[in-house]
């Protein structure tokens, strides 16, 4: 059976499409955007995304839908992890 794909908008307003448990690191970088990573067990926060609307940490949770056209993305910024 062939699995589905979905359309992910990223914020550098590329679109690639993605299947149902797909890492998305790799989806990201196949983009040309890199996720930052911290401790890559879900603890620290610093891979946080938002996809329409909710945030993921990608290290603990690949790509999910059910039911949705498209997964739009934004990079979650947090002032601790950002450099001067």
């Amino acid at each position: 059976m062939k699995k589905s794909k979905i359309k992910i908008k990223w914020p550098n307003n590329i679109e690639t499409y993605a299947s149902e448990g797909d890492d998305w690191f790799s989806v990201a970088e196949n983009a040309g955007l890199e996720i930052p990573t911290g401790c890559l067990t879900g603890s620290c926060g610093a891979c946080e995304i938002d996809v329409n609307g909710e945030t993921v940490r990608p290290c603990i949770q690949n790509i999910s839908f059910s039911n949705i056209e498209s997964l739009n993305v934004d990079f979650t910024s947090d002032p601790f992890w950002l450099k001067s």
